[in-house]
């Protein structure tokens, strides 16, 4: 850690930054950290300490960071890097993220939801980069999480692959567009000095793949850290629809997989975060994720998935999730 430190130290030093002030600014289920640097003239910049032996690797960021610009989109342009020791030294796109601006003013819902969505319906339009393909297999696996972690049962999981993939190789099925997979409001930030698709300060795609036009509008209405509401989710998809030529019917069955898929996912990744990983805030947002997760199961074609769901998955009520928490391991509670 102190070797860590001083490898840190000297990055800045060697970027021009040395005279910077540096506060802590944020960090989240991955093992990146963001430190904001501002120097005596008041110029600010994001350290990006993403450390390599964890896993982390700055090059995607980088990659993906140029491909948006290069659509006309805002991504933070990059001042220095060095991706072997995991460092970059990016454009600070400010505090007013769209999670606090819907806080402070829930009538900005709508109009920021549509921004992000205007970004989604312009990716739908742009060739994605050669990133890997969110295919049925990939989709099929991505859920086995919640049986692995949440549900804790094997046998289960190996039935419900059987069942999900034909559902998962429909929403596989047709055109493919750049997904961002992390894009919600925690990850979107307003710029007033732009206009347009580029008022949407864009972070966290650093794991984007191609997969179908409706996986970053469930990622963004179906929200694990906000209630989105029914009226509002189907009022940015009818948006999101009549802006595009996609069939609607296809696009609503698509979301709707994608969305079970995803909160399954999630659902499993936030039981690991706790029982592996110490972090037991997390078990918190299980039951929005479930609420989801019971939307998505409303859609008439996914009723042959519903009956094994039910049955498998325990119903996050208080007494399970209080179980959950009692079996974090009480070294590392944040």
């Amino acid at each position: 850690m102190k070797n860590r430190v001083a490898r840190i130290e000297q990055f800045i030093a060697d970027c021009g930054w040395s005279t910077a002030n540096r506060i802590r600014i944020a960090g989240d289920a991955s093992n990146r950290k963001y430190d904001r640097l501002t120097k005596p003239d008041g110029s600010s910049a994001i350290l990006m300490d993403a450390p390599p032996e964890t896993g982390e690797d700055v090059r995607p960021f980088v990659s993906i960071a140029d491909h948006l610009r290069t659509t006309g989109l805002s991504a933070p342009a990059i001042y220095h890097q060095d991706p072997v020791a995991g460092f970059l030294l990016i454009q600070d796109f400010g505090d007013a993220l769209f999670a606090d601006l819907m806080a402070e003013d829930p009538a900005e819902q709508i109009p920021l939801y549509c921004a992000a969505a205007d970004v989604l319906i312009h990716l739908a339009d742009v060739p994605p980069p050669s990133v890997p393909s969110c295919d049925a297999n990939w989709l099929t696996e991505m859920t086995a999480p919640a049986f692995e972690w949440y549900a804790q049962d094997p046998v289960a999981q190996a039935e419900f692959s059987d069942l999900f993939h034909p559902f998962a190789q429909q929403a596989a099925s047709g055109k493919q567009v750049l997904i961002l997979r992390d894009y919600h409001v925690q990850n979107l930030l307003l710029l007033p000095d732009h206009t347009g698709i580029a008022r949407v300060g864009l972070l966290d795609f650093q794991d984007a793949m191609r997969g179908h036009p409706a996986y970053d509008l469930v990622s963004i209405l179906q929200d694990a850290r906000r209630d989105v509401s029914p009226e509002i989710e189907a009022e940015i998809i009818e948006y999101t629809l009549a802006k595009t030529d996609m069939d609607k019917e296809a696009f609503r069955t698509a979301y709707a997989i994608l969305g079970l898929q995803r909160n399954l996912r999630i659902l499993g990744i936030f039981a690991r975060l706790c029982l592996r990983d110490g972090k037991v805030h997390y078990v918190d947002f299980i039951p929005r994720v479930w609420g989801y997760i019971l939307r998505n199961l409303r859609h008439p074609d996914l009723s042959r998935l519903t009956t094994h769901l039910m049955t498998t998955l325990p119903e996050p009520t208080p007494i399970f999730l209080e179980q959950l928490k009692n079996r974090c391991p009480k070294t590392n509670t944040q």
